[in-house]
């Protein structure tokens, strides 16, 4: 955890690794769509969704586990069960504290390893943005123009901000796309598999579907701010659906751990019922190879 969250660090703060600078045409149509302004001023501004896919599912997870552990605790004889596991020769921990995080914990791995594979992806194609001529302001003059069809692929070409211009070479996949449709699909996928309460047949896929709707709405809206292109944020879709459904079905096996109570050790029951032991049944074989083995008796008379 520790070497995946410094990692996406480095991708996200640092300049470590240099993106990519990928070339244009002169007056390319698909990169000169109009600038609505920095990240914060979006309908959907980068702060407002990091909150909500760390602070949403921690709430969801926690408050779950915790009324699942209550209703086991108010509904079972506790004299009877195990309230605490071992984990280690010097410590106890309580088998709700165990689930939950073992199942945030998770989930955070999930969310950093999510954020690295977009930078990764973004840093080595160094795709453009819908807006990037727009931000980038190249003087057509100087770099000879004349034609639409000239490729123009070095760095000095652009005489805009260098901060814009840099984000506006960072935008495959789409990270707003991974980063909300990975919490919408781990935490649809923990509904449907932790609450299995009776009348949540119809609550639980709402509450999936709405999720899953809010991702997509995430996505649209990236879409129609023009910072970024439709094929941006399928990648996005893709890396974010995958990277949850992996980590829910191979890591923490579709939320089927340990039960918050145990149930009674079988031995218990089995150590207070007698053995009985059924008669033994010889076959016609077994009768006479045994005949046949019998020490012949010789009279004297």
């Amino acid at each position: 955890m520790a070497g995946t969250v410094m990692l996406a660090y480095y991708f996200e703060y640092t300049d470590t690794f240099n993106v990519h600078v990928q070339g244009f045409f002169c007056y390319e149509t698909a990169y000169t769509k109009p600038y609505l302004g920095p990240e914060d001023t979006s309908a959907i501004p980068p702060a407002l969704l990091y909150a909500v896919v760390t602070g949403v599912p921690t709430l969801l997870i926690t408050v779950t586990e915790t009324v699942l552990f209550l209703i086991q605790y108010t509904s079972k004889d506790l004299d009877s069960r195990e309230k605490t596991i071992v984990t280690g020769d010097c410590c106890y921990l309580n088998p709700l504290v165990r689930r939950t995080f073992r199942f945030l914990g998770v989930y955070m791995f999930g969310l950093f390893t999510t954020d690295i594979f977009v930078n990764a992806g973004q840093v080595v194609t160094g795709n453009l943005a819908p807006h990037f001529l727009t931000v980038c302001k190249p003087n057509y003059t100087a770099l000879g123009c004349q034609q639409a069809l000239r490729y123009i692929s070095h760095q000095e070409a652009c005489t805009g901000n260098e901060d814009d211009i840099l984000r506006a070479r960072k935008t495959f996949p789409s990270k707003e796309a991974a980063l909300s449709v990975y919490a919408a699909v781990y935490m649809a996928m923990y509904i449907t598999f932790t609450v299995k309460a009776k009348g949540t047949r119809l609550a639980k896929p709402v509450m999936s579907l709405g999720l899953m709707c809010l991702a997509f709405l995430t996505g649209i809206n990236r879409v129609a701010e023009y910072r970024n292109h439709w094929s941006d944020v399928i990648a996005g879709f893709i890396i974010g659906v995958a990277i949850a459904t992996f980590l829910v079905v191979c890591v923490v096996h579709n939320f089927k751990g340990k039960q918050l109570l145990n149930e009674d050790p079988p031995q218990d029951h089995l150590s207070n019922n007698p053995i009985v032991s059924s008669p033994r049944v010889e076959s016609q074989l077994e009768k006479y190879i045994a005949s046949q083995l019998k020490p012949n008796h010789v009279h004297f008379n």
